[in-house]
Formats: structure tokens, sequence, C-alpha cells
């Protein structure tokens, strides 16, 4: 038994130490893992445009108050409160007859004054056959002639009281100025109106087109132009149109134009205003509305952009981005992002032209690992998931058909 102890210690060594090397051999012979598959884009110098989204209000293109010309009594509204108006259409009437009874009156003084007209200038022509005879004094001719000037200028001041009178009785008639949308009205039938008066009956607005007014910060608007004169930046032939956003983020369907910038800056806020033009044909746009225009004031030349979903986020808020080197390793490199265009960001410092920036397969990819490349197709990646979607089904449904048939 003495002897048989140690013999199998060692039988017992020797099969533990041929089990490791067998295992070592093993493991020897086992192949590598491959380098993890990322997509990258290569990253290169390119024309961005710059587009300012400022706040902005509606405001129409034209507002007329509707007004009085004569005083009297409203006797009727012929409008329709919030209605479409077109410019010379009657709104309301005030009590004419006072005015009809000027006209007659004017009527009759012209009538007279052109009696007395005639009677002058026969008395004249009377005159002058006298002094070609050498009966009259020139003294009388003198006379006939005055009176025949002041008979015509009694009828001149007849003929303009008529004038008057007849104007009148029309401006009884309160007219729209302008063709647009009137709001509610101001009086009521059987009201006084003056024509001095401060009160205005009802407000007409144009609405189509309207104005959209926005500010922009004169510090941005003049950096904006030194940099286009220092030849940073390219003028766009489209910078002058804009767009407009409502206040839940939709676009308006309308493009419009930049009509004007204020050549003042306000003291108070230190913004210059600046005028766009929508056309509004269905009346979605109404004044007073708060709206976000977006305006293209230019074109940055050189710049690099890379998708957003690229650029990754360090616990301290830092943008940073997984670039592959020439030997294929993934290192980290923090970045400055500009301004968003579109579903890519400005990268303002960080990074150059030529680098590889990886797109997709962060989870494969850590700092320092090994990586295999390949081109980043956002087209074909989103086809790829739809494809995976669409198998999924018919899985799903060749697993319930076997469940079905053991019912």
């Amino acid at each position: 038994m003495r002897i048989m102890r140690p013999i199998a210690i060692a039988t017992m060594g020797s099969l533990l130490v041929l089990a490791g090397c067998q295992k070592e051999e093993q493991n020897a012979g086992a192949p590598a893992m491959p380098p993890a598959q990322v997509a990258v884009i290569t990253t290169k110098a390119e024309e961005a445009p710059i587009t300012n989204e400022l706040p902005g209000r509606i405001a129409a293109t034209r507002t007329a108050e509707v007004r009085p010309r004569v005083s009297g009594i409203v006797v009727e509204r012929v409008f329709q409160q919030g209605s479409i108006v077109k410019e010379g259409d009657v709104l309301y009437r005030i009590d004419p007859e006072p005015f009809r009874v000027q006209v007659a009156s004017a009527e009759g003084t012209l009538r007279r004054a052109k009696a007395v007209q005639l009677q002058a200038k026969q008395a004249a022509d009377r005159q002058e056959q006298l002094k070609k005879s050498n009966v009259a004094s020139a003294q009388q001719f003198d006379d006939a002639v005055a009176n025949l000037a002041a008979a015509d200028a009694d009828v001149a001041i007849a003929e303009a009281g008529l004038a008057t009178a007849k104007l009148n009785l029309q401006y009884s008639e309160v007219t729209a100025p302008i063709s647009g949308r009137i709001g509610r009205a101001l009086i009521t039938e059987g009201a006084l109106v003056n024509a001095n008066g401060a009160e205005a009956l009802a407000t007409i607005q144009q609405l189509d087109p309207v104005y959209a007014d926005f500010t922009q910060s004169a510090t941005d608007l003049i950096r904006l132009r030194k940099a286009l004169e220092e030849g940073d930046l390219m003028s766009d032939e489209n910078s002058a149109d804009v767009k407009l956003l409502f206040d839940d983020g939709t676009t308006y369907g309308h493009q419009g134009k930049l009509l004007f910038s204020e050549a003042a800056v306000d003291t108070t806020t230190g913004q210059v205003t600046l005028r766009g033009e929508f056309p509004n044909p269905s009346n979605d746009l109404l004044p007073g509305m708060y709206v976000r225009v977006q305006i293209q004031q230019g074109i940055e030349k050189d710049a690099i952009l890379v998708p957003q979903q690229a650029v990754l986020r360090d616990t301290g808020g830092q943008a940073q981005v997984y670039v592959v080197n020439a030997e294929n390793t993934v290192e980290v490199r923090r970045i400055t992002v500009g301004r968003v265009v579109g579903q890519r960001a400005v990268v303002t410092s960080g990074l150059q032209p030529g680098e590889k920036i990886v797109a997709e397969g962060f989870q494969k990819a850590r700092p320092g690992s090994v990586v295999a490349p390949s081109e980043w197709n956002p087209a074909g990646a989103a086809e790829q998931a739809g494809g995976e979607t669409a198998e999924a089904a018919p899985a799903d449904d060749a697993k319930a058909e076997p469940a079905a048939a053991a019912n």
C-alpha cells in the first residue's frame, strides 16, 4: 500500500500535464476573431449653405380703415362681417336725403348764374356795337365787359358748388378703399358719424400676399456681410428666397422672397428688421401670427460635414467621433460642432478632409481595436432594415401554421 501511493500520484500528475498540453495545442490551432465590420464616411471639403432661423410675425400687405367722408346718420350696413370685399363695394349707406336737397339747391344756383351771365353777355355785345358806331362811351363798354366777367365767375362758382353737392351725395355711400377681408363692424345702423371723427367704421386687410416681419441680430448680420466681403462665404443666387415654419414645426407650403432689410437698428433690442413676402391663397396666414422664418444668407466654402449620428458625446458633453486611421485602428477624436444642415452637422474644428469617420457599428468599435471599414450607404441601410422587418413576418407566420395544425 505504501509503495502503490507514490506511483498513483506520479501517474495522476503525468495525466494532468498531458491534458494541459493537448488543450494548449487546441487553442493554438483555433482561428483568430475577425475584425469588426463598421461603416465609415470619408470627410471632404464641400459647400454648406448658411441658413438662419429667425422669429417673426405675419402682417397684412395693405390695411385700410373705412371712414366716412360726410357727416350723417347711418341707415344701412351692407357688408357681411369677416367677408371678402372688393375695392369700390358699398359698405355703409348714410342718409342721402340732405345731400339730394343740396344738389337741387346747387343746380338752381347754377341756373340763376347762367341767366345773369347771358344777360351780361348780351349787354357787352350791345355796348361793343355802339362803341363801333361812336354812340356809346368807352366807360360804358368797360362796365359791360366787367359785368360779363363777374357773371362768368359766378357761373364757375355755381358749377363748383354743384360738383361738391354731387360729390357729397356720392360719399353718402361709404365704399371699400381696397380689396381684402373686412373685420367686424364698429358701428351700427342709426349711429351718427362725423367726417372729422376719430373712430373708423371698419378695417380692411389685404391678406394675399402677406408680409412676414422678422428680426436678426445686427452683430450676426454685420459678421455675415464681412465674411462675404472677405471671401470666406459665397453669395447665393437664391439667397433672397425664404421659407416659413409654423409654431408646431410644420413648413408652410409656399416659398416667399426677401423684400428688404431695415436701414436702422432698434436701439432697445439691437435687432435689424427684415421683411419677406409670401403668397396666401388659402388665408392660412393671419396678421399677428407667430412664425419662424428660414433664410439662406450665403454658402460656406470648404466646410466639413458629418452625419449627426456619427457625433457622440462623452460624460462631460464634449462632442467626439470615432476615426479609423491608416492601420484600420479606431481612435477617439474630440471635435467642435457648429450649425446643422439637414441631417448633417458642420464640424468647425477637429477634422481634416480625407479622414474616415465611423457612421455605423459603434457597438463593435472600441478605441484601439482593429476594424474592417466599408463605405456607409444610408439608403442601403434603410433598405436592409426594411427587408429584415419584412422577413420577420413570414417567419412568424411559419411558426404559427404548425401550431394551428397541431390544434
